[in-house]
């Protein structure tokens, strides 16, 4: 409630406030639709002044003599249209300089948002969910600058207001008092509205972020979903979402259907009240018909002033509510500083140095505790553990994607806290378990838009054991995957994961079981192809690799294993060493071997059950 409070009190302002910042992005577009916009106002007053003119000069003595001359009429002619061609001029000037406004500011705000998102940590994005998202970067910047278009528009009408009510006093006093009267009115209606729609606003933008996020889980799951025969929890669990978001803009909608005809019927109740004043000063002598006619069109013409401004401010809630979270995002840290350190340039493997590492999710568990470990240039050091042992975690922490709660990982004697944003990926790579590919060929996935000969994209993918399948495809390196790669495997997509690592020629490979999904034969290829790589180059030429495993055909690749326990490292040495020495770790490495096992002998139970 404190929030909304607050809100009610600061919209006018703060949505003046956003309007400036547009304003200041673009000062030449905001001027000449602006000077649109007043050139529209100026002439559309003219044509009042020209109505009482001509009713003055041309109808009331036409009235008197039974004739109207030719020459009168023509200049009556020559005036209308000659103030309608202007003012088609700035109406042109002033639509086209709002509509260019308001697209840029959308542009420059979205690739604002979208700049900060791949900038920010993975910490920061484990915070806020896809649907969040999606909804600063599209829905709440298009509301951010809504009413930036009818801005020109609005500050015109008040030039075209302030000569309206100048022209009014001049022609009468009395009735421009009278006229008047309803601009009271104007900004109290104004006020009640801000009052009651800026927290139905502020829900509505939030409840379009739930919308989203249900509809990305659904999509992304889609497969989880259909083979579960969750598709009507799934609809439910998005139409009363959907429906909650619909009654809250239906009830902000009822407000503004209340709002826009009070709007519109107060300046035409105030010229009802001019007529009826204007004809008693009229029959007294007080003033003339012509008079009358303008100061009443005059109120006319400055009931649009007050419509237009009216959209406006009618714009402020939602479009504050758009830019804060919007802002938010572009004002986000992430809580991650950098330095302006480099890494050496050099053909060697990296050294990398973990010490005393701490991390928890939650400070109440925990989860790596005084890690201590280093790996040496060229070597191959395995990181094995149960699930939830944080192995996982501990790639990150190397490849900067969160920071440590203490300790420090060095790289070639380097903090990583120390190096300037975007030195670390350069040298480092990583190789997750879940292989994501983008909607693009197979050479734009390995190479991400880098200028990488097409000979080294093979490369990669022979030592990935993914150029086989990859010359298969229809168009070779420049078939297209489609969305995430849905035309390739789950072992395929990993293949092409390792090759994008690989052909960055990284001096620290960390391999986060990138080969889970690909068949033990294959696997058992890509570690040669490994090793007979790391062999031609000799141990310190080659790559420092870290190897999250639980096959022992992995493990075997590693000059030394790790076995991760609880957060902390429990046993360290070979895998021969190891085996001999830790019953634990003996049980660990062994356990898919000994369920395959069991898998295979009751599946034989079965088959010979079944025969008998």
């Amino acid at each position: 409630m404190g929030d909304d409070a607050e809100l009610r009190g600061t919209t006018t302002l703060d949505g003046f406030r956003v309007l400036w910042v547009g304003i200041k992005r673009e000062p030449i577009v905001f001027t000449v639709a602006t000077l649109g916009a007043v050139l529209f106002g100026v002439l559309t007053v003219a044509d009042a002044w020209v109505l009482g003119w001509a009713t003055q000069h041309v109808l009331i003595p036409a009235f008197d003599t039974g004739e109207i001359g030719t020459d009168m009429l023509l200049w009556v002619v020559a005036l209308f249209m000659g103030v309608a061609i202007l003012r088609a001029v700035g109406i042109v000037a002033r639509r086209l300089g709002g509509g260019i406004m308001y697209y840029r500011m959308q542009s420059h705000t979205r690739r604002g948002v979208t700049r900060q998102y791949l900038s920010l940590p993975m910490e920061w994005h484990q915070r806020h969910p896809t649907g969040q998202l999606l909804s600063n970067a599209y829905s709440d910047v298009e509301a951010a600058w809504s009413p930036i278009m009818p801005l020109p528009m609005a500050l015109g009408t008040v030039v075209m207001m302030v000569i309206a009510v100048v022209q009014m006093f001049i022609a009468d006093v009395v009735m421009a008092v009278v006229g008047l009267l309803v601009f009271p009115a104007v900004v109290a209606a104004n006020l009640l509205y801000q009052h009651f729609s800026s927290p139905l606003m502020t829900r509505a933008q939030g409840l379009r972020a739930e919308v989203s996020e249900i509809a990305h889980e659904s999509f992304d799951g889609a497969m989880v979903v259909k083979t579960l025969g969750r598709e009507v929890e799934e609809t439910d669990r998005f139409r009363a979402k959907a429906h909650e978001l619909r009654d809250v803009n239906v009830r902000a909608g009822r407000i503004r259907a209340v709002f826009d005809p009070t709007l519109a019927s107060l300046p035409s109740l105030g010229v009802l009240v001019v007529l009826a004043v204007g004809v008693a000063r009229v029959s007294s002598g007080a003033t003339e018909a012509g008079d009358v006619v303008t100061v009443a069109y005059l109120l006319t013409i400055v009931s649009f002033p007050i419509r237009a401004i009216g959209w406006l401010l009618g714009e402020f809630p939602r479009s504050v509510v758009g830019y804060r979270r919007a802002k938010a995002v572009l004002d986000a840290t992430g809580n991650m500083s950098y330095g302006s350190d480099e890494l050496p340039v050099l053909t060697t493997g990296a050294l990398l140095e973990v010490e005393d590492l701490h991390y928890s999710y939650d400070a109440d568990a925990p989860l790596l505790r005084g890690v201590d470990f280093d790996v040496r240039p060229g070597r191959t050091v395995a990181l094995v553990g149960a699930t939830a042992s944080g192995k996982s975690t501990l790639t990150s922490l190397m490849t900067r994607l969160v920071d440590p709660d203490a300790g420090r990982i060095r790289i070639d004697g380097h903090d990583l806290k120390g190096l300037r944003k975007g030195a670390l990926p350069r040298d480092v790579a990583l190789v997750p378990q879940t292989a994501f590919m983008f909607d693009d060929t197979v050479r734009g996935n390995v190479t991400l838009g880098a200028d990488v000969p097409d000979a080294d994209v093979w490369a990669a993918l022979r030592t990935a054991q993914a150029d086989g399948f990859v010359a298969a495809l229809p168009d070779g390196i420049d078939t297209k995957l489609g969305e995430r790669g849905t035309s390739l495997s789950g072992g395929q997509r990993q293949r092409l994961s390792l090759a994008r690592a690989l052909v960055r020629r990284p001096r620290l490979l960390i391999l986060d079981d990138a080969t889970s999904a690909v068949d033990p034969e294959v696997e058992a290829r890509i570690l040669a192809s490994l090793r007979d790589d790391r062999d031609e180059d000799g141990d310190d030429s080659a790559a420092s690799l870290v190897v999250v495993a639980y096959r022992k055909a992995t493990i075997s690749l590693a000059d030394e294993v790790l076995h991760l326990e609880d957060g902390r490292i429990v046993g360290r040495g070979t895998h021969a060493e190891l085996l001999a020495t830790s019953p634990a770790y003996a049980q660990l490495v062994n356990a898919y071997e000994t369920e395959a096992a069991l898998d295979a002998d009751a599946g034989s139970a079965t088959d010979g059950g079944s025969r008998a």
